[in-house]
């Protein structure tokens, strides 16, 4: 089902029916096989870096697209409505180079910024370890500085493209061990660099075709000019990307919502029983009513923050209402969108049970739903504070 949308230019308009374009004939046909066979579609991203997709939301100057992150993150929900390895994929490249793009120095951004965008390098967000997921703060992998640079020791978990990407976006401590979120830096570590390593990829429920690894750093030498932004203050920049990177994620769970939406309403209309469709059937109509309803609502919501964040207002509270709603929606849907198919819904025949499979990792990535309530209740008790205090 084609979704109606309003975009602010014919450019953004143009832009989003090439990615339908690349969805319905590049990705939607392999995406099955690839993911029962665990294949990484490496070769897509460069497509979509050539056709202009793969740095939306950065200025042209450094080879971005210079659109708005209204537009980025509708292409992103098409890309993840075909394939949701690719739109995450994206969702994570576009992490990864929020730093360089918002923090970085005029000469990283010229040298690094062109080849990120433009889809020759693929990056990974290192932040997360075994030992602090939800409590980002408390990492341990240590960059000590050196006469020349820093020596970085440690393992990073759970890393969407682990093991497969071009450069690594590091958060390390610079600080003291007990220095908390005002001891970590931000850096850019190119994939060869000596002492830098992979896991075995992790075995998961679904998302076979993106790739997911922890990432080991061994006595890893970098350059002085590979931190980004000031030393010690990384952790501001890691929730800032973040906050977008909320977004992105919101963004692939009402993709992923929609193409299950679409396969139970094609369903319901060729399957009859007693005589008729079993769409026409009160219970199942019903429920595709409320499924399409919570997609909308969903789509909206996102959109709001994107729209904060495009006019420069604060979008926090609002990033995490999205990802919060669109994740938890992806699953309903997807698992509503199962009963519609019945025994049927429950064979790999049929693309909802994978759907259902990818929709469960959207509500622990970046931030499970426990931790966007516990963002949303703090922001709640602020503006309360600051009500009680402006009477």
């Amino acid at each position: 089902m084609t979704v109606e949308r309003t975009l602010p230019t014919p450019e953004a308009e143009q832009l989003l029916e090439l990615t339908r374009e690349i969805v319905d004939k590049e990705l939607t046909p392999r995406a099955a096989h690839d993911e029962e066979s665990g294949l990484f579609p490496r070769e897509v991203f460069g497509v979509l870096g050539s056709s202009g997709l793969l740095g939306l939301p950065y200025p042209d100057e450094h080879g971005g697209g210079g659109q708005p992150y209204e537009v980025y993150l509708q292409v992103v929900e098409e890309l993840a409505r075909g394939w949701l390895a690719v739109g995450l994929g994206v969702s994570v490249h576009t992490l990864s180079c929020y730093p360089v793009a918002e923090f970085g120095s005029k000469e990283q951004k010229a040298t690094l910024l062109p080849d990120m965008l433009g889809g020759d390098l693929l990056g990974a967000y290192c932040l997360s370890e075994i030992t602090s997921g939800s409590d980002a703060a408390a990492l341990a992998t240590r960059a000590e500085p050196t006469d020349d640079g820093y020596r970085v020791n440690g393992a990073k978990a759970w890393i969407t493209h682990g093991g497969h990407a071009d450069y690594y976006t590091l958060f390390a401590r610079t600080g003291a061990p007990d220095s908390g979120s005002r001891g970590i830096s931000c850096f850019h570590v190119p994939a060869g660099v000596r002492g830098l390593d992979a896991a075995p990829p992790e075995r998961k429920m679904g998302m076979n075709s993106s790739p997911t690894a922890g990432v080991l750093f061994d006595d890893v030498r970098l350059d002085a000019d590979a931190l980004v932004g000031e030393r010690d203050k990384g952790f501001g920049v890691a929730l800032a990307a973040l906050d977008s990177g909320r977004l992105g994620i919101a963004a692939c769970a009402v993709g992923v919502a929609q193409a299950a939406l679409d396969a139970a309403l094609a369903y319901s209309r060729e399957r009859r029983q007693f005589g008729a469709a079993i769409g026409d059937m009160q219970g199942v109509g019903f429920m595709l009513a409320d499924m399409a309803t919570q997609v909308a609502a969903s789509r909206e919501l996102y959109l709001a923050a994107a729209r904060l964040r495009d006019a420069g207002r604060p979008f926090s509270k609002q990033a995490a209402m999205a990802k919060l709603l669109a994740t938890d929606t992806a699953m309903k849907v997807t698992t509503d969108a199962v009963q519609v198919f019945g025994g049927y819904g429950y064979t790999r025949d049929f693309p909802v049970e994978r759907h259902m499979r990818e929709a469960k990792v959207l509500q622990i990535v970046e931030g499970t739903n426990q931790v966007q309530r516990l963002v949303i209740s703090r922001h709640l008790a602020r503006e309360q504070d600051s009500d009680v205090r402006g009477q």
